[in-house]
């Protein structure tokens, strides 16, 4: 604590240390914990018979959503709010250490994604991305956390009396004399992560959204953007402006507009039903001794 009562963020990155600077960081853990998470929901679709993909091409669903979201959230970050450096050093787009992860890249990625399990299943792109949809604002809620606890993407100056100060917002500068910043990260935890979460689960499950191909990727597409807009002003633009607007704030605004398109769409088309498949067998232990006996 300062003497204006603030709390310094003094959060070391790293839950581990291995070997000198090398460890396990919090970063990497959440999206760890958010695909255990995917898989564990999707096995309880499964049991539930609530997705279009088999037990076989879980996998395959499971590698195509990992890579998208891995390469096209570091390749949009790249692109979208730091492309002066890349080509400054070109090298740059590798240092995944250092951070620098886009939402709005590991969307496309997962457009990708669900194009190829498309292309290799026949299961349709938007019957794909709805039932990603509800999964992923874990994926958000841990990202955002973890970003707090690395002390990065802080907010705006202010002197609520939550407010943080973040040492790495002014290096070199003594803590006395460091501003206190919003904990921004936390505010988009709690909308684009908890709030987004419960809202989609509940209509995943309490609805016949998924009858619709498109709606529930319609409506997550549209309350992240407007999350993410309405937190974009506590939170200090880390690039140049678009418009007056951060680009957090300006990209969303396609976000939107995509949503509400993919949500009309959903609507004029109707129903599609999933195809039915066998529900996956749940494990007992009657079954493990019979196994065991062969």
């Amino acid at each position: 604590m300062t003497e204006t009562g603030h709390w310094v963020h003094n959060l070391d990155p790293k839950l581990i240390y291995i070997w000198g600077d090398i460890g396990v960081s919090y970063y990497g853990l959440a999206y760890v914990l958010a695909f255990v998470f995917g898989i564990a929901m999707h096995r309880l679709y499964l049991r539930k018979n609530r997705s279009p993909l088999t037990l076989e091409q879980e996998e395959l669903g499971l590698y195509a959503v990992v890579l998208g979201v891995l390469l096209g959230a570091r390749i949009g970050y790249v692109i979208l709010y730091a492309l002066p450096e890349f080509f400054e050093r070109p090298w740059f787009i590798f240092e995944v250490w250092h951070g620098g992860m886009s939402f709005h890249g590991g969307f496309i990625g997962v457009v990708f994604a669900c194009w190829y399990i498309y292309r290799r299943t026949g299961v349709t792109m938007l019957q794909f991305s709805d039932i990603i949809a509800p999964i992923a604002p874990m994926g958000l809620l841990l990202g955002r956390v973890a970003n707090f606890i690395n002390g990065e993407l802080w907010g705006r100056v202010t002197d609520v009396w939550w407010a943080v100060i973040f040492p790495r917002s002014a290096m070199g500068v003594p803590v006395e004399m460091i501003a206190p910043r919003h904990p921004s990260q936390l505010y988009e935890a709690f909308l684009e992560g908890v709030m987004l979460l419960l809202y989609m689960q509940l209509r995943f499950w309490k609805s016949d959204a998924t009858r619709y191909p498109g709606k529930i990727t319609g409506e997550f597409m549209i309350l992240y953007a407007v999350f993410r807009i309405f937190c974009e002003y506590f939170r200090e633009p880390d690039a140049s402006l678009i418009f007056g607007m951060s680009r957090g704030t300006f990209y969303s605004v396609f976000i939107v507009a995509m949503g509400v398109f993919f949500w009309v769409r959903a609507y004029k088309r109707g129903e599609v039903p999933y195809p039915v498949h066998e529900p996956a067998p749940a494990k007992t232990k009657q079954n493990s001794k019979k196994k065991s006996k062969k």
